[in-house]
């Protein structure tokens, strides 16, 4: 019966940790978001006011799904 606890926890911690990839995914995400953003600004700085609301809203959707996966280790992690 020990054993089979065992390999419960160690497939907690497996999981966990492959469901903070996510976490990686999120950052190339807005590091991709914030480049490209740029990259138009210096190339139209005119019209980079009209963009900045969608470069947020852009970043926050990207975060968010960061922070979905952060809480799904979470939840891996301490429940049941």
């Amino acid at each position: 019966m020990e054993d089979v606890a065992q390999f419960a926890l160690m497939g907690k911690y497996i999981g966990a940790g492959l469901a903070t990839i996510g976490l990686g995914g999120a950052g190339i995400g807005v590091g991709n978001i914030a480049a490209n953003f740029l990259a138009g600004a210096l190339r139209n700085p005119s019209a980079a006011p009209a963009q900045t609301a969608n470069f947020f809203v852009g970043v926050a959707f990207a975060e968010a799904l960061g922070i979905f996966s952060f809480l799904i280790a979470l939840l891996l992690l301490f429940a049941a």
